[in-house]
């Protein structure tokens, strides 16, 4: 039997690599295991040398492992599109976020405001600087642990408008996900996937993402709350 194809992504396509890889062992018989942790975390471990089949991150990850020789030259391939969205606890006062001024109240009216690590966390924080409200707010900033997800967070009480991609807030108990941001300050994060160069298996790996990309997966990407590239 072949060995699995093995990889490691961010915990914001989780659950859609978990729907692809199913799919693919369906569509070609060949086991596939992919961990999801926080992106930080699967980059510094890309860098460190351990050895992955496919890596799935945002698009400005992977280049950057890429660049270094981490990934194999001319693997890089562009998954999907993910946008972010804000939720509150189960239960909790609904504030109005259909516009950028709207927004931007509730921001300043949250006693709690929650972000991840990840690449919608950092442009969140140049959007609060480009309102002009950053160090107002600052004392009341939660920022997730890498792999702890923001919704979880704000579950539990702990954060009162929290931020994250869709695909990460869409599943979860406890809270209810109040829409998308405003299109004028949406963030938008493309995720790739790229062929480790430590791949014992590159043809394997080569074949999955090449599924991965394909019209087939498409239902699934927009099932988790992601747009097909």
């Amino acid at each position: 039997m072949s060995s699995p194809i093995t990889g490691i992504s961010s915990m914001a396509t989780q659950g859609l690599l978990a729907e692809l890889a199913r799919a693919y062992e369906q569509h070609a018989g060949r086991g596939v295991a992919i961990e999801a942790v926080g992106g930080v975390d699967a980059a510094k471990r890309v860098q460190a040398g351990e050895p992955f089949d496919v890596v799935v991150l945002a698009a400005d990850a992977i280049d950057k492992l890429l660049a270094a020789g981490h990934l194999a030259a001319g693997s890089k391939v562009d998954l999907v599109r993910s946008g972010v969205s804000a939720a509150v606890r189960a239960g909790a006062p609904r504030p109005d976020i259909g516009s950028e001024a709207a927004l931007k109240r509730a921001v300043l009216a949250a006693r709690s405001v929650g972000y991840s690590t990840g690449p919608s966390g950092v442009q969140l924080a140049k959007l609060f600087e480009r309102w002009g409200i950053a160090e107002q707010i600052r004392e009341r900033i939660v920022t997730a642990p890498p792999g702890v997800p923001v919704g979880a967070l704000v579950a539990r009480g702990e954060v009162e408008l929290g931020f994250q991609q869709l695909s990460e807030l869409m599943h979860l108990e406890g809270i209810e996900v109040l829409g998308p941001l405003p299109e004028p300050v949406q963030i938008v994060t493309t995720f790739s996937a790229g062929v480790g160069a430590a791949s014992a298996q590159p043809d394997a790996a080569r074949a999955l993402l090449h599924f991965m990309a394909s019209p087939a997966a498409a239902d699934a990407k927009r099932r988790q709350g992601m747009t097909p590239v």
